[in-house]
């Protein structure tokens, strides 16, 4: 059975067509850069490696571009969508209407609809890739897989806000968690690597959209991002944690409409807001030329997860291993290093040597004499999304 994953984050999307359920990669590729000035366009199959430089204006481009790919005369790996039998979908935010993975019907369409102003920069463009599917994939069966399911198992005195109960017993106001299938998918790698019965793990993903969760026994325990997917770490555009009245101030003294807040807070924030740059990979090259602003920006944003490893070692009593995964925390052996620097104390010590190698595997970046791992782990959310969709 073919099964396709669309897996749209906020600025790219990323795709694979499996053959399950051996879970053969028939093949793989990325969108990059949507809405940027010049985004790319990679491709990879067992015969053929594409890279193409373009603008991409959104998703909907961007999944155009996926189906003419797969469908090309030279390079593509079906003659007929009708091959197809299953897209599996990355959806961010399935609040308290979805705790597992659902095949998609109108009503479910609906409530991820419905769930767009706590996910605005990733539920629109989950949907959006849906819609595409089933108008060019119409014979296959569309299934959600939801970022927030995996984190169903944080404790209740861990996803509660201190503010009057109503708000959690009526609205479901609490912690949710995102990028669940990442975090689940290198959790278990990692104590498949560690061969312990109990573990206690913190996963740090680390791209576009960053989070971090404490994993204790295979269960995620607590988790950065909250009730949507804007708390937390310093992200591309995002801002992170910040002291909520700052949103009053810029209302009820700098003039500002709660719109624009929100557009500030998700879209002009983060690491775009202090440098200029939403890629990493531009801070990092301007920080060595000598960028005041860029180098301060690394600083702020290496700093805030190591707040976060601490406070979720305490919450576990302890750490067997720290993972780092995604664009970022698989790519960039800057970040990976500053993260650790400092923690020393935590039994913590990375290898400068063997961090500067680039992972296509997990790959160990710890001194011999750390008492924790240290573990680069590529993440594949697209093969946990097609396991769970062929799976239902």
């Amino acid at each position: 059975m073919k099964v396709l994953v669309l897996n749209s984050g906020s600025s790219s999307i990323k795709y694979q067509l499996f053959t399950m359920p051996e879970e053969k990669v028939i093949c793989s590729g990325l969108i990059e850069r949507i809405g940027l000035e010049e985004g790319a366009v990679h491709y990879e199959s067992a015969n053929d490696d594409v890279t193409e430089h373009v603008k991409i204006e959104n998703h909907r481009v961007g999944l155009e571009k996926v189906v003419a790919l797969l469908l090309d005369e030279k390079i593509g790996v079906i003659s007929s969508t009708d091959e197809i039998e299953i897209v599996g979908h990355r959806v961010v935010h399935g609040g308290s209407s979805f705790t597992r993975t659902t095949e998609v019907t109108e009503e479910v369409k609906s409530k991820i609809e419905d769930l767009f102003s706590l996910a605005p920069q990733h539920n629109p463009a989950n949907l959006e890739g849906i819609k595409v599917a089933e108008a060019i994939f119409t014979k296959a069966k569309q299934v959600a897989v939801f970022d927030t399911a995996f984190h169903q198992s944080i404790p209740e005195k861990a996803y509660t806000y201190a503010i009057p109960k109503k708000f959690v017993t009526e609205s479901k106001i609490r912690l949710y968690g995102f990028h669940g299938t990442s975090h689940k998918y290198v959790s278990e790698k990692a104590i498949e690597y560690l061969g312990k019965n109990e573990s206690k793990i913190v996963t740090v993903h680390l791209g576009n959209g960053c989070s971090i969760s404490a994993v204790q026994n295979g269960k995620s325990i607590d988790h950065s991002l909250g009730f949507g997917p804007v708390t937390g770490l310093v992200m591309g555009t995002r801002s992170g944690d910040i002291d909520h009245t700052l949103i009053f101030y810029l209302v009820n003294s700098l003039g500002y409409k709660i719109d624009e807040v929100n557009t500030l807070l998700q879209k002009e924030s983060g690491m775009y807001g202090l440098t200029g740059y939403s890629d990493l990979r531009d801070i990092e090259a301007e920080a060595s030329k000598g960028n005041k602003d860029c180098q301060l920006a690394l600083d702020i944003n290496t700093y805030r997860i190591k707040k976060y490893i601490g406070s979720y070692i305490a919450a576990m009593n302890g750490v067997d291993a720290i993972v780092f995964t995604a664009g970022i925390g698989e790519n960039s052996s800057l970040v990976r290093e500053k993260v650790c620097e400092g923690l020393e104390f935590f039994g913590i010590e990375i290898d400068t040597n063997k961090n500067s190698v680039r992972a296509k595997e997990l790959t160990e970046i710890h001194t011999e004499n750390s008492k924790v791992k240290l573990l680069v782990i590529p993440t594949n959310e697209e093969l946990e999304i097609a396991k769970q969709a062929f799976a239902l």
